[in-house]
């Protein structure tokens, strides 16, 4: 097991409630919040229950919808805080992400806040976000976040639609001074089940792309595509092993714009899974084992998140990679082990085998 007793991250979706109606949102996010929302109080019981775990305590990432539709944010910051948890926060870029609390944000002791960039221009930014001007507030929120000395990441949301401009992506926020970047494969999960996504051989140049592109000293993570694990062991013994086109014109663009890469890759040879390392808390209380993988196992109201965490006998298989099919016979399955939130999300099975990784989709004969 690798993270078999406690996980590293601890997603709150503390609100469905978010201004955007992005195309692909996990969330399905809507402009009101839901009944059954945690209180205040409750989540605190849940910050309470995360330094259960022990020291080092989990890091607890406020995600949403939009954590700045929730009036008690900040005290709930401020109590993960003094409890010592350290903590991240997900944004919605709107109208209310204002320099005040960029500021106050810093001030308070996030360790980070991510915001989502999902092309190179307005006109695909937006078209996925599908409010007119975000892509421009995105842009002003990293600059002036930089500015103030507030790390932040980038999330793109990757997909058919904005797959060819990924490498003029990159160019841009590593010009800004991003230092992180994330990049979520799409899971039709949420709204994402009307999007299109990659192809097997779509999602292999695309981590081909990142592990290039991690060579340029920009810190890169993958979610829901921990196959890139095995892309940077095979890269590091043949870097040229993929030789598919679309990965070649990506290839192309991107050392005509930044010149040959010169450093080592940036991206971990080994991570977390969905309930591996990771656990997810909804908007109501429910525990997944990830935003993508909306699979209950309990709810903190009356359950400790600990307990639930160790003793899940879905997560222990998880952990212990007692996949089926090609998954489970993979030798690369203990540092891969494939998403296990797009095998639930394909088949119902979420220890089945992940189709958008080549080796599994090549031995199910897609």
């Amino acid at each position: 097991m690798t993270f078999a007793n406690k996980p590293v991250l601890v997603f709150w979706e503390m609100t469905k409630a978010c201004p955007l109606s992005c195309a692909h949102c996990r969330a399905d996010a809507i402009r009101n919040p839901l009944p059954g929302e945690l209180t205040t109080q409750e989540g605190k019981r849940l910050i309470d229950q995360i330094t259960l775990f022990g020291k080092p305590y989990p890091v607890m990432i406020f995600t949403g919808g939009d954590p700045l539709a929730r009036k008690d944010l900040y005290d709930l910051l401020e109590y993960a805080r003094d409890k010592g948890v350290s903590f991240a926060v997900s944004p919605a870029v709107s109208d209310s992400l204002t320099l005040e609390v960029l500021r106050k944000l810093k001030d308070i002791g996030v360790s980070s806040i991510s915001v989502s960039l999902d092309g190179s221009t307005g006109d695909t930014h937006d078209g996925i976000r599908q409010v007119a001007g975000t892509y421009g507030r995105t842009i002003d929120t990293i600059r002036k976040a930089i500015e103030i000395g507030l790390p932040i990441q980038v999330n793109t949301a990757v997909m058919r639609r904005n797959m060819r401009e990924m490498p003029a992506i990159f160019k841009l926020i590593r010009g800004l001074g991003v230092r992180t970047w994330e990049i979520f494969f799409l899971v039709k999960t949420g709204r994402g089940t009307g999007l299109e996504d990659l192809s097997a051989e779509e999602s292999e140049s695309v981590c081909n792309f990142l592990y290039d592109a991690s060579r340029y000293g920009m810190i890169i993570r993958t979610v829901e595509a921990p196959f890139i694990r095995r892309v940077v062991r095979q890269r590091t013994h043949n870097d040229l092993y993929w030789k598919e086109a679309v990965y070649y014109g990506m290839r192309l663009e991107l050392r005509s714009a930044m010149g040959e890469p010169h450093g080592p890759s940036t991206i971990r040879p080994l991570g977390t899974l969905d309930g591996d390392g990771i656990i997810f808390v909804s908007h109501n209380g429910t525990i997944c084992p990830g935003g993508f993988l909306p699979l209950e196992l309990g709810n903190m109201k009356a359950d400790n998140i600990v307990d639930v965490y160790a003793g899940n006998g879905m997560l222990v298989k998880i952990r212990n990679r007692e996949f089926e099919g090609p998954c489970g016979e993979c030798e690369f399955r203990s540092e891969c082990g494939g998403s296990r939130a797009r095998a639930c999300a394909y088949s119902g099975n979420p220890l089945g085998s992940d189709p958008s990784c080549i080796r599994s989709a090549s031995a199910m004969g897609d």
